[in-house]
């Protein structure tokens, strides 16, 4: 599973490098679907992540305003720090866990942690394929999708 993550966080990487060219106004502008902008989309993506991959470790939730991460800069310096963390996480990954319940602030009821990890794969393929969408509306090369070629660590 740590492979598909490590996809995810390759592809990221590049949309950050490939938004890079385009004015926050832009990044910004409300857009039809997804989660309504680019630059929200990104800090969605980010926040949907940490937050579960927190609430499987049993810490308390980190709450982030929007707000406070305006620009692609801010999002992109706020992936970086939270992902140091998830992957530490996810090198302690055990089949052992994947069958284990856990219970988040946010919602109710009980989750299976396995489940949760594949949940936040699908969630970023899922934003991904929006950004696309919108990049090909801007004029911008969407980031390529495919996962053969990129190299990814065994």
């Amino acid at each position: 599973m740590i492979k598909l993550f490590q996809y995810n966080w390759m592809v990221r990487e590049e949309w950050f490098q490939r938004f890079k060219q385009v004015s926050t106004e832009e990044l910004l502008r409300k857009r039809i679907g997804g989660a309504g902008s680019i630059l929200y989309t990104l800090f969605h993506i980010l926040d949907v992540e940490y937050s579960w991959i927190r609430g499987i470790q049993g810490k308390q939730e980190i709450i982030v305003q929007f707000e406070d991460y305006e620009t692609l800069q801010q999002i992109k310096e706020l992936s970086d720090c939270w992902l140091t963390e998830v992957q530490a996480f996810l090198h302690t990954w055990s089949n052992d866990f994947e069958h284990e319940t856990v219970t988040v602030p946010w919602t109710e009821g009980d989750f299976i942690k396995g489940e949760i990890l594949r949940h936040l794969i699908a969630h970023e393929i899922h934003h991904m394929g929006q950004l696309s969408v919108w990049a090909r509306e801007i004029g911008l090369q969407p980031v390529s999708a495919n996962v053969i070629g990129r190299g990814l660590p065994s």
